[in-house]
């Protein structure tokens, strides 16, 4: 037999999936529950608990308990970095993601901060620098809404940004079509990339960073940007929260053996 925080739970999980309780919707307080007969103060705790470990709510305090939104938003792959969008447009791609997915956004839902620092080894070994050589850093936050969805950090040569709107800390995107539009002018026009994508445990950091609740992983994202001589114009390292994204990717499936023969 089930305990009976378990048994609130449950129930309550049920009535948030089928909209009784909104995304948004405030639950009632432990108090009111308590005085309904739902059981004990400890009992209705624990069943809060196991409903924000399960990511159905977020517990904060002066805002109570609250529905999550259960509606991930689309995150493009190879589309939401489409030449039209930021060249002859100002798609950047967190906006593209968010058109995807019919929500809106402001684009100052994007900070930035911009350093230069030391490069690691790993940021070394993808731009092609000795260890330790400066390189700019632009770290991002974006939000949707008050709600914080990822953070993204760029990592640029100085000789590829300096002077440019990559290196200017106002929020919101570097200007019309962001960073790639950026290099673009500066005659490093974007022609390939490579994506890494491995889910763990986030930091302490992060979870108060991404406001995530309880039990919930990151999806950490690697990006290597390449011209078409192969030079490393950008190398991006992403932290997502795991559930408010749905990952799409949409490409042609390769023939290698057929383009062996064709050669």
């Amino acid at each position: 037999m089930a305990p009976k925080w378990r048994e609130l739970a449950d129930r309550l999980a049920e009535r948030i999936r089928s909209g009784e309780y909104a995304p948004g919707e405030q639950l009632p307080h432990i108090r009111d529950l308590v005085e309904a007969g739902e059981g004990s103060k400890s009992t209705v705790h624990a069943a809060y608990k196991a409903l924000e470990t399960e990511g159905l709510v977020t517990s904060s305090r002066g805002h109570g308990t609250v529905v999550r939104p259960q509606t991930p938003l689309k995150r493009l792959g190879i589309a939401r970095y489409d030449k039209a969008k930021w060249r002859d447009g100002d798609e950047v791609a967190f906006i593209a993601d968010r058109v995807a997915s019919g929500r809106s956004y402001r684009r100052n839902e994007q900070t930035q901060k911009v350093s230069q620092l030391e490069a690691a080894p790993d940021v070394a070994q993808a731009l092609g620098v000795p260890v330790g050589a400066k390189v700019y850093a632009r770290a991002r936050l974006v939000k949707e809404g008050e709600q914080p969805t990822h953070t993204l950090t760029s990592y640029y040569r100085p000789e590829h940004v300096e002077g440019t709107r990559i290196v200017d800390p106002t929020p919101g995107p570097a200007g019309r079509g962001g960073g790639f539009r950026v290099l673009y002018d500066a005659g490093y026009e974007i022609d390939h990339m490579k994506e890494e994508l491995f889910a763990r445990v986030p930091t302490p950091d992060e979870v108060q960073q991404l406001q995530l609740p309880a039990g919930e992983p990151v999806m950490e994202l690697h990006r290597t940007t390449y011209t078409a001589d192969g030079t490393v114009v950008e190398y991006a390292i992403g932290v997502h929260a795991a559930s408010r994204f749905a990952w799409e990717y949409d490409f042609k499936v390769p023939d290698s053996a057929k383009a062996a023969k064709e050669d």
